[in-house]
């Protein structure tokens, strides 16, 4: 913590002095906001001699990156780090524009060392560190005046760059982490008989921190699994799951009420009542599109029971995997209307439900249970449990916190909501494990099976994300990437690839994905994502943002030529 500090404060002072001898226009901004403008710097830049960036070589610096390189909550209190690196870089150049270190040997010096150059990439050449309104407000004004491309970051995890682009003014987000609780919350503009509780999250809060809060107030609240992710944030605009989504919806399903500065500079609460089009917006259209939350309020459950079920067997064990997946497939339907939620690898399969008492949910799961323990005779790996834990909070601190996804390395997705008729009778069934095993061939880091949908919470049109939600049993991804920097030839081969291999899901499924965790270059993106809601969510889009403003990769309204776009591979 002491490291990341030194590293935070040191920035924040060369940033400073590098404002004063900026141009006028970024000078009278940083006026304007009381010198709070500060310049972006690539989380590597300590560890170059050569740079092509402001900031200078510090060993001191280098080594607290190296130290937080893949761990999350380190990244995401510095500002030029991005979760999956290639984000920071400018990868469509011939030679891609980086400052980045290997995240798998965090110590080797080959990348930072001469000739190599740190370049600015697509870290935002300056940002603002959000503490109100007004900052966004402002930030919009000069935006327009000066033609310079607006990002929104939050916590940096983001799949397809949304939250960075060569050349712009970003607006960081992440230091608005209030929380708060109202057993008794009412909308601002509602009457008092909608009051139900609720908490009031600030864009920036993370995942950790909010399931600690819900658990010290004796409540449930539906979180992402990665601890650094911000339930305010981008999650839940674009939709939001986690392991109680199952039962209790989405993220977008459980929001009360946002307050957001919209690209118009309106300082708008957006709820049931009012400005009710940009709360349905909202509500799975997409972050960094609509307006800049600064905080939203979700519905708060009481506590929970919860009963777990876990199954593993080793990963070298690639001969189990086909049989694994009959087994899941063969019993996923019934699960789902039992309330199970969870997380699957090739080898593992983690499960939570709060509808059973402990003994249904040991005697529902004893198909795994039975076919993982028939492989313990030749493979050591081999763990079964069915246990009962009285909270989510005890359930995410003892099976999920510090299990997310990997950070530091480039990543690459490919994503497939996979819905109930895949699962129907035996012929679909069986083409359904065909699929995934010609995935898991296809891809070079993994295949994950995220039984986090809102199966038992029915569609009420209160929400945009796609319909193809409330059908789905799984949101499938296919995962690969690369370490560090690599030529451009590298990089749009690992892209292709990855897609290539989810195409095996798309060839059965219809068209659907989760647009937080989604390819890049995903077919038919608006209906994937929106369903039938796309031409409805355009025009709110034109609404708030008639010069569109917030534009964002495959968001509501992207222009694909948009030289802000010009790093993409």
């Amino acid at each position: 913590m002491f490291l990341a500090s030194v590293f935070y404060w040191a920035a924040i002072a060369l940033a400073h002095s590098q404002i004063r001898n900026a141009p006028a226009q970024w000078a009278a901004l940083n006026n304007s906001i009381g010198g709070r403008l500060n310049v972006g710097i690539p989380l590597a830049r300590p560890c170059f001699a050569l740079a092509d960036t402001a900031g200078s070589i510090n060993a001191t610096e280098c080594a607290a990156v190296r130290a937080g390189w893949t761990n999350s909550l380190f990244l995401v209190e510095q500002f030029g780090a991005y979760m999956n690196t290639q984000w920071s870089s400018c990868q469509a150049t011939s030679t891609p524009e980086t400052c980045l270190i290997f995240g798998l040997n965090v110590s080797d010096p080959t990348p930072s060392d001469p000739p190599n150059v740190c370049q600015q990439g697509s870290v935002p050449l300056f940002y603002i560190d959000v503490q109100d309104a007004s900052d966004v407000q402002t930030a919009f004004a000069f935006s327009k005046e000066n033609g310079v491309p607006l990002v929104v970051k939050n916590t940096g995890h983001d799949y397809i760059g949304r939250s960075s682009a060569p050349g712009s003014l970003a607006l960081w987000t992440h230091k608005l982490q209030s929380l708060s609780y109202d057993a008794s919350f009412v909308p601002d503009g509602c009457p008092a008989s909608y009051a139900k509780p609720g908490v009031t999250i600030g864009a920036g809060a993370i995942v950790n921190d909010v399931v600690a809060f819900a658990e010290a107030n004796n409540i449930t609240l539906v979180a992402g699994a990665e601890t650094s992710v911000g339930p305010s944030g981008g999650w839940v605009m674009g939709g939001g799951h986690g392991a109680l989504a199952n039962t209790l919806g989405l993220g977008v399903d459980r929001v009360l009420e946002f307050k957001v500065v919209t690209p118009t500079g309106s300082f708008l609460t957006a709820n049931e009542c009012q400005n009710s089009d940009l709360f349905w917006a909202l509500r799975g259209g997409g972050g960094g599109t609509f307006g800049v939350v600064l905080e939203s309020t979700a519905l708060a459950s009481p506590k929970l029971t919860l009963q777990v079920a876990f199954a593993a067997f080793s990963r070298t064990n690639t001969n189990a995997t086909r049989g694994f997946y009959e087994v899941l497939v063969e019993h996923s339907v019934t699960w789902a209307e039992q309330g199970f939620g969870g997380y699957i690898e090739p080898n593992q399969a983690l499960y939570v439900t709060p509808k059973l008492n402990s003994t249904e949910a040991a005697a529902t799961m004893q198909p795994l249970f039975d076919y993982v323990t028939s492989l313990a005779p030749n493979d050591n790996g081999v763990e079964i449990l069915s246990t009962e834990v009285p909270s989510y909070g005890v359930f995410y601190e003892t099976f999920i916190a510090g299990s997310g996804a990997p950070v530091g390395e480039n990543a690459v997705l490919g994503s497939r909501l996979i819905p109930a008729a895949n699962f129907g009778n035996a012929m679909s069934r069986a083409a359904l494990v065909d699929a995934l095993m010609q995935t898991l061939a296809h891809v070079t880091f993994d295949l994950s099976l995220i039984a986090t949908t809102p199966y038992n919470v029915p569609d009420d049109g209160s929400t945009s994300v796609t319909e193809a939600w409330r059908t789905a049993i799984w949101h499938a991804i296919a995962e690969g990437g690369w370490d560090g920097p690599a030529p451009l030839a590298e990089e749009k081969a690992t892209y292709t690839n990855i897609s290539n291999a989810a195409d095996y899901l798309r060839a059965i499924t219809p068209d659907a994905a989760y647009q937080n965790e989604a390819d890049v270059h995903e077919p038919n993106h608006e209906v994937s994502f929106w369903g039938t809601h796309y031409p409805r969510l355009l025009e709110i889009k034109q609404k708030y943002d008639p010069d569109n403003l917030l534009t964002c990769w495959h968001c509501v309204g992207y222009d694909p030529q948009s030289p802000r776009f010009s790093c993409y591979v």
